[in-house]
């Protein structure tokens, strides 16, 4: 796939991974889409409109053009909205962030990567085939493992206990914050600023 070389006017393209529907809304697996939220309430941004198998939203983060995009093709094809969207704004990948859920952080913690693999995420699996590469930064937030009597897939889309919540909440925040570094002061500061203490 071909991207162009970044410009001044590039649109940062902002992407939360989840599932689509009521029932997995506040689940393990929607940390994405929970993140783009707080970004589009906190910055004034409608992400309401129907396209590219997604629901977008166009606006700015402290002074920079922004998408905001939560994919409605259930996590394991998020890869299809990704690749529309970035195709028809003509995006640099540099410019791309997708932010979601990893079990291998503990829970409520934020990590930042200017590129990487998916590890056993499917939804990250889904973007880098569609875009062909991995060079792409993401935030992760950490939702913990399962335990060991219950099967990944359960897991994820199961609701945080009691326990979790306040983690995960500090935490949604915190990845919002890091996005907004990213945009303003770029991907290896946020990583030295938020990565601190990584294990």
């Amino acid at each position: 796939m071909f991207f162009r070389k970044s410009t001044d006017n590039d649109r940062w393209i902002i992407v939360g991974l989840g599932n689509i529907g009521s029932q997995y809304d506040n689940t393990r697996h929607n940390c994405g889409f929970a993140v783009v939220d707080i970004l589009a309430s906190e910055y004034g941004i409608d992400v309401s409109k129907k396209k590219f198998q997604g629901t977008i939203g166009e606006g700015k983060i402290q002074g920079e053009k922004v998408v905001l995009v939560k994919p409605s093709t259930y996590m394991n094809l998020s890869g299809e909205c990704v690749s529309k969207v970035m195709n028809w704004y003509k995006a640099t990948l540099d410019k791309l962030i997708i932010i979601y859920d990893d079990i291998d952080i503990e829970t409520g913690a934020v990590r930042v990567r200017a590129k990487g693999r998916a590890g056993s995420h499917r939804g990250m699996k889904s973007v880098i085939e569609h875009l062909g590469t991995t060079d792409f930064p993401r935030v992760r937030l950490g939702i913990g493992k399962q335990p060991s009597f219950m099967d990944l897939a359960q897991y994820v889309i199961g609701y945080f206990t009691t326990e979790e919540l306040e983690k995960i909440i500090e935490g949604r925040k915190k990845a919002s914050e890091a996005v907004v570094s990213i945009i303003t002061k770029g991907c290896d500061f946020t990583m030295n600023k938020f990565n601190c203490g990584e294990k």
